[in-house]
């Protein structure tokens, strides 16, 4: 049976999260039920990731087996048709049938903004930590160089996680300033559970000035959670993109 893979954005404000749960309103749920109103078919997804409540995606990946004659490069308008205003599908296209939008992914992009002034703060509060605290981003970005590289980061990750290894490899750790949007995107070849909302935790912490910039490489390795930050709200943070390699069974892309 053929295997579609989707790129879509979605505002998480109004979902419980991507992943399907009972008695919870989901981007899965919403997606899987919009394509049996438009194939007929029960379906179930694969995607990259798995956000939470109240997180967004600028290029979720999600891929499913159909039997429908909608062509590949035609979903994206036929979905758009039935999905509500706060999901789109950006692109689709036939991959393999073995393909796995989670398992052949060569790296994620995650973003997490703050919003850094008081007015306004009510457009933004869905898609910002909204903080009009004093934070000193020179120590800031100090503590996300630590955070570069190859590391074992259980320091980072909530309880619950089902990882067997703690181990990533962080490609990138930058936070940009944009007038009163600051934005940290970090990159990497895999997150573990809440990992990038506790990392952003930790450097408002060293914003603060509550924990010293140059004891990011000690909390690492202590690989102890307590001595992280707290986990940073949901709303701020954004799936940006997730790569794939060259022979990842991605057939060439239609838009």
């Amino acid at each position: 049976m053929p295997r579609i893979k989707l790129v879509i954005e979605y505002d998480g404000s109004q979902y419980h999260g991507m992943q399907r749960q009972d008695n919870a309103h989901t981007v899965q749920a919403e997606l899987e039920k919009q394509i049996h109103r438009l194939t007929g078919e029960t379906i179930s997804i694969m995607a990259a990731g798995r956000t939470d409540a109240g997180v967004h995606a600028l290029g979720q990946v999600i891929a499913f087996n159909t039997a429908s004659s909608i062509p590949p490069d035609r979903w994206s308008l036929a979905l758009n048709s039935f999905l509500p205003g706060d999901i789109r599908v950006l692109s689709s296209c036939l991959v393999s049938p073995v393909f796995h939008p989670q398992f052949h992914a060569a790296s994620k992009h995650y973003a997490y903004r703050l919003y850094r002034q008081k007015t306004g703060a009510v457009f933004y509060r869905r898609y910002a930590l909204c903080t009009a605290e004093p934070l000193n981003i020179g120590l800031m970005r100090q503590a996300c160089q630590s955070i570069q590289g190859r590391h074992n980061f259980q320091s980072f990750c909530a309880s619950g996680s089902g990882s067997k290894t703690f181990e990533r490899t962080v490609s990138a750790c930058r936070l940009q300033e944009t007038g009163a949007l600051w934005q940290l995107d970090i990159e990497a070849d895999g997150f573990l559970y809440n990992m990038v909302r506790i990392i952003m935790g930790t450097l408002l912490e060293v914003g603060r000035e509550r924990i010293p910039a140059e004891a990011m490489p000690a909390i690492i390795q202590s690989r102890n959670r307590s001595l992280a930050g707290p986990t940073a709200p949901g709303q701020g943070l954004y799936l940006v993109a997730v790569c794939y390699p060259p022979d990842a069974y991605i057939s060439e892309k239609l838009d």
